[in-house]
């Protein structure tokens, strides 16, 4: 098996989104994505990427110094070497969290990993691509988020919601306007009226950066 992971892009900056919001993180991108939703913002890690060694991404994590490390895409489980690369993240101490489209599969991906779970919507035009079996194997630290873009994706979520108890279940439950279509103060209305038990979350490195802005 090759040692390499094709690569889109490393750095650090401050974690945008989630409950790690704000922390200085080291981002790992990985190349190519099953998926294509509608409010795509990282469409240029669809391509092949940059083959790299593992030995290479530890390096450079290291040089980066942050405890926190998210690896991320496109969509990352669709590269074998992604699991001994989070295996040996987590053995060295980072603090890893791992953004997954919830199209694949997340049974092999180690625990101690805070799995950010992406249900997609029906406003994504991917919200048939959905593996509810990952719903089974959500661990008490993970997180679930919903890209909102309408009044009728806010009440499907509610419905998955519901449906699988994730306001009981789950460290965080994520309601996340698409960035320029759907106001985050509408999106705050709703969850107020209907006393939702949810986070809210912003694309704060859209807020700090210009919005196109890659390796932020």
């Amino acid at each position: 098996m090759s040692d390499k992971l094709n690569l889109i892009e490393i750095f650090a900056s401050v974690q945008g989104e989630t409950s790690f919001t704000g922390l200085p993180t080291t981002f790992i991108r990985l190349a190519a994505c099953n998926l294509r939703c509608s409010w795509c913002d990282t469409s240029y890690s669809f391509g092949r990427g940059t083959p790299t060694l593992l030995t290479e991404i530890y390096e450079k994590v290291k040089k980066f110094g942050c405890r926190h490390i998210c690896v991320t895409g496109g969509e990352p489980l669709l590269q074998e070497n992604v699991y001994p690369l989070m295996k040996t993240l987590c053995d060295e101490g980072f603090i890893l969290s791992l953004e997954t489209s919830g199209s694949l599969s997340t049974a092999r991906v180690d625990p101690r990993v805070h799995t950010i779970l992406d249900i997609k919507c029906p406003g994504s035009a991917m919200s048939d691509k959905n593996h509810w079996q990952n719903m089974d194997l959500l661990k008490n630290h993970d997180e679930v988020k919903f890209v909102i873009a309408d009044h009728a994706d806010y009440t499907y979520a509610k419905q998955i919601c519901a449906k699988y108890q994730l306001y009981t279940r789950n460290r965080e439950v994520l309601f996340s306007p698409v960035f320029n279509s759907l106001e985050a103060k509408t999106l705050v209305e709703w969850i107020l009226r209907d006393q939702l038990p949810v986070r809210l979350n912003l694309q704060t490195h859209k807020f700090i950066w210009e919005p196109s802005t890659k390796g932020v």
